[in-house]
């Protein structure tokens, strides 16, 4: 089919233009009726997109489906897929009907509630599939208002400063890529990314007001695409805007932060960082182990101390992160492989626990840690699935969680055995910080007797688990059946990193020897 990659990125556009011109009143059919159309247009945006599943060659490594077309000034709108975005679609449009599933209690501005996600779901499905530097900075910055609003109105009481600082944190490290666009598109006279990928930007040492940088311009622009992705991914130091946003987001705003926006800055590195700037990556290798091992381990001791289930998950997932940017700058397949894995597996289990806290808020209003005890009694199903997606985030054998950790650590220990070790302990904080919230959450005797009438999950809520659960088991003793679609591609980015820094890895040796 022709203009498939346009279909499913614009589709959920049109249905929130649908929503706005069409649905009017706010009496309970309209409400009703908003919620049915929104939920309606992310089913078949899933839908069109297991067409592009289904057309892919994992084979092929170079894009595939492309679309182009000039706009108004010479403007470039270019879309593709290859092996490393398609699995990055396939979330987004896998998780979206389970966010406006999980919205069905909303009941303040709910066609504007609907229309915000819609709208959010193209942007980020057109990350992924952009092949034009200005159309992805274009849906990647775009991306930003949808959820500042969903955080600014319809999260909780300190909404508006955790929807400011999110903006604000985002942004502005977002101009500094600007700006290094610009400077790319000066120096290799084009936007379109397939030309970048194969062009050469200087490496040469250059002097600024008495600086030597070594690396020359790749290192700048590497480190202004830095600034954006490690803002988004979040890394630390950069992390404080995540668990303030988490919090004070509605349930749907918390999924769709944590499974699929976080990822937006581990796939720039992908698509950016390593095979534009492969000598500046090489060289900040160190850098980033250390940012990362910093990263697990502190915000792993953080989540130790939380009294509220939505922060402690918050810093669990920056922590999981840290596993991620270890596994994309280990510059090796296991851990390439990994980082990926370990993106799209954070995407179902942490997705399946903000969900999870949304359940019992929606009954309890409260997500403090110490207002629940004993919940396994009254709510045996969900206490169930909650300890799975539990288990999944520890990284236990079974679950894709446990592929993920498992392939970033195995690449780490290749590339700097110090540093896996480091983030090896993040496995045991995990652990600690997981277990325990289950224990205090879903174990013990069941003495709040604001929890004596609590009813377990409903039939809605185990069909938004129902996926999620899927999703979780079946990659985690079944790999390969994303692994197969991504190695070619993960190949093909290692083989051309190598090649473009077999001069410096010699060197390295050398020295080391």
């Amino acid at each position: 089919m022709d203009n498939l990659l346009t279909l499913v990125t614009f589709f959920p556009m049109a249905g929130a233009a649908v929503l706005l011109v069409a649905l009017r009143g706010d009496d309970d059919l309209a409400v009703l009726n908003a919620k049915r159309v929104a939920l309606g247009v992310t089913i078949v945006t899933f839908l069109a997109s297991l067409a592009i599943l289904f057309q892919f060659d994992p084979a092929n490594t170079d894009f595939q489906m492309v679309e182009e077309a000039k706009w108004i000034g010479g403007l470039n709108y270019k879309m593709g897929v290859d092996g490393i975005s398609i699995l990055f679609v396939m979330l987004t449009t896998l998780l979206m009907p389970i966010v406006i599933g999980a919205s069905w209690n909303v009941d303040k501005r709910v066609k504007e509630y609907m229309v915000a996600f819609l709208v959010l779901e193209t942007l980020m499905i057109g990350v992924f599939l952009s092949l034009d530097l200005l159309l992805f900075y274009v849906f990647f910055e775009a991306g930003l208002i949808p959820m500042f609003l969903i955080i600014g109105i319809w999260g909780g009481k300190d909404r508006v400063y955790a929807s400011f600082k999110f903006f604000l944190y985002t942004l502005l490290g977002s101009v500094l890529m600007l700006i290094a666009m610009i400077a790319m598109w000066y120096d290799a006279g084009t936007t379109d990314i397939p030309t970048l990928l194969k062009h050469e930007f200087s490496s040469g040492t250059i002097s600024i007001l008495g600086w030597q940088i070594i690396g020359g311009a790749q290192t700048l622009m590497w480190l202004a695409f830095f600034a954006s992705f490690a803002v988004k991914l979040p890394m630390w130091p950069l992390h404080t805007w995540l668990p303030d946003a988490h919090v004070q987001a509605p349930t749907a705003g918390s999924i769709v932060l944590a499974a699929i926006l976080l990822k937006l800055g581990g796939y720039g590195f992908l698509r950016f960082s390593l095979p534009m700037f492969p000598v500046a990556s090489f060289q900040m290798q160190e850098f980033v182990f250390w940012l990362s091992v910093i990263a697990i381990i502190y915000t792993s001791l953080v989540a130790l101390v939380q009294t509220d289930m939505k922060k402690l998950i918050a810093y669990s997932s920056v922590a999981h992160m840290g596993f991620v940017t270890i596994g994309i700058f280990s510059f090796n397949k296991q851990g390439l492989d990994g980082a990926i894995f370990q993106m799209i597996s954070h995407g179902f289990i942490s997705g399946a626990l903000f969900l999870g806290v949304g359940v019992i808020y929606d009954r309890m209003h409260t997500r403090e840690i110490e207002a629940y005890g004993g919940l396994a009694i009254r709510m045996p199903v969900y206490a169930l699935v909650f300890m799975l997606f539990t288990l999944g985030n520890v990284g236990l054998p079974g679950t894709s969680g446990f592929v993920g950790e498992f392939l970033t650590l195995t690449g780490a220990f290749q590339a700097n055995t110090w540093a896996a070790a480091g983030a090896t302990t993040g496995v045991i904080l995990s652990a600690g910080y997981a277990l325990w919230l289950y224990r205090r959450v879903a174990f013990g005797d069941l003495i709040k007797q604001s929890l004596q009438q609590i009813k377990d999950v409903s039939t809605r809520e185990r069909l938004l688990f129902a996926p999620l659960i899927i999703a979780t088991i079946l990659f985690g003793v079944a790999p390969n059946l994303l692994l197969d679609i991504i190695g070619p591609s993960v190949d093909a980015l290692i083989s051309n990193f190598n090649e473009a820094t077999a001069g410096l890895a010699e060197a390295a040796t050398a020295l080391g020897n």
